[in-house]
């Protein structure tokens, strides 16, 4: 089907029908808390102690936060969420959200649990993709004095040949690659801080080559907010046509900005970071276009909560007469966010998904932790779900 630029992101009945309204409620409650910077300051420190000392706030966390942001505990709770979306033409990227434990056994019980993630994806409808971090699966320290080592000339870290832990990060990701291959299921390497991003980038390239040939297996995750990423995206598939192999490349605008901008500071470095969010939104729009111009090429997540961004890559789509199904294009948005983008994206037949985490609840605090602090740290984020969400509400109580 072709794209029809009569597309809107406002719908609400179609955004929440699959929500009851007690949950809408509970919804607008949750927003309505993390609306407040110094709440969710408190509650950032707190949380995670008062679950570590036995008190009974699980099933609070798990009835607010949780419920709203995480898939469920295990892989079989998610597929719940999984089947509710999927009603709705809406997919899924699994996510394991436990955080990065240092340790070889830890970093073997992550490939482990992502593996499982990517043989439970393969039999499901509609999970098309896994997402890894790969300080899951490889030491800080690590990913940090490779970043730093001096290159040779055929671009390989000196240090890095004779690396016993680096080479297993990489036997670590092949078996995961491997997996991913055989069953058909996409991977979303994600991208981390400056100081540790470089082994990751390379890393990504050399996973590609092998993957990618006929099909899009791996992809990697390009943060915009950097002010020399499109740079590298150009860069990427420059090696991509070089090499013969097709780019993944999922779009994000990012997600470490004021740490980025203080370590810069701390160590009187250039921040890495863009002067301005309308340098941002530029470079990510300029980065859309451009897979969208290269798409052959190029399979493209837009990994994007901005309506102005999703609905400038339909355009473009529609301009080009690329059908809103392309499997070559992909609109992403997190789990418990901006589902007017979302749902009626996927209501109008474009390939959408919502990226899911799931994990023990004690295990994903960290997680709904970032989630919390970006809500209210993203100027007007909170403020659009809760106006979306009070005007669903509205509109189902005149109905009445």
């Amino acid at each position: 089907m072709n794209v029809s630029m009569s597309l809107s992101l406002d719908n609400t009945q179609i955004a929440f029908a699959y929500k009851s309204t007690a949950s809408l409620k509970r919804a607008r409650f949750l927003f309505s808390i993390i609306q407040s910077p110094l709440v969710v300051s408190l509650a950032t420190r707190v949380t995670p102690f008062l679950m570590n000392t036995g008190l009974p706030i699980n099933g609070l966390i798990r009835s607010t936060i949780f419920n709203q942001f995480v898939g469920g505990e295990t892989l079989e709770e998610t597929a719940r969420v999984s089947k509710q979306l999927g009603a709705y033409g809406v997919q899924v990227i699994l996510d394991y959200g436990v955080e990065a434990k240092e340790g070889e056994e830890n970093f073997d019980d992550v490939t482990e649990k992502i593996i499982e993630a990517i043989e439970f994806a393969a039999t499901q409808n509609n999970i098309p993709f896994v997402s890894i971090k790969l300080t899951g699966i490889a030491s800080l320290k690590l990913l940090e004095t490779l970043n730093e080592a001096p290159r040779l000339r055929s671009g390989i870290h000196d240090s890095e040949m004779e690396d016993a832990a680096w080479e297993r990060v990489k036997e670590r990701m092949y078996a995961v690659c491997e997996v991913a291959a055989e069953k058909g299921v996409g991977i979303l390497l994600d991208a981390e801080e400056t100081w540790i991003q470089d082994p990751i980038d390379r890393l990504a390239i050399e996973l590609m080559e092998v993957y990618n040939k006929e099909k899009v297996v791996v992809y990697n995750t390009y943060q915009l907010y950097r002010n020399d990423r499109l740079h590298f995206l150009q860069l990427s598939y420059k090696i991509a046509k070089e090499r013969n192999f097709l780019l993944g490349a999922k779009l994000v605008r990012g997600a470490y900005m004021e740490k980025e901008r203080l370590r810069a500071n701390e160590h009187g470095m250039t921040s890495p970071i863009h002067i301005d969010k309308e340098a941002t939104d530029k470079d990510f729009n300029d980065a859309a276009a451009f897979c969208i111009n290269n798409k052959e090429s190029i399979a493209l997540i837009l990994a994007s909560h901005n309506e102005q961004s999703n609905l400038l890559v339909a355009k473009l789509m529609a301009e080009k007469g690329i059908p809103a199904n392309d499997p070559r294009v992909h609109f992403s948005q997190l789990y418990g966010m901006s589902d007017p983008i979302s749902f009626n994206m996927a209501k109008e037949g474009y390939n959408v998904s919502k990226y899911v985490p799931f994990g023990p609840i004690k295990e994903v605090i960290p997680y709904l932790m970032r989630r919390a602090e970006e809500n209210s740290s993203v100027n007007g984020q909170t403020n659009r779900e809760l106006l979306f969400i009070r005007r669903e509400l509205a509109r189902r109580k005149a109905k009445k």
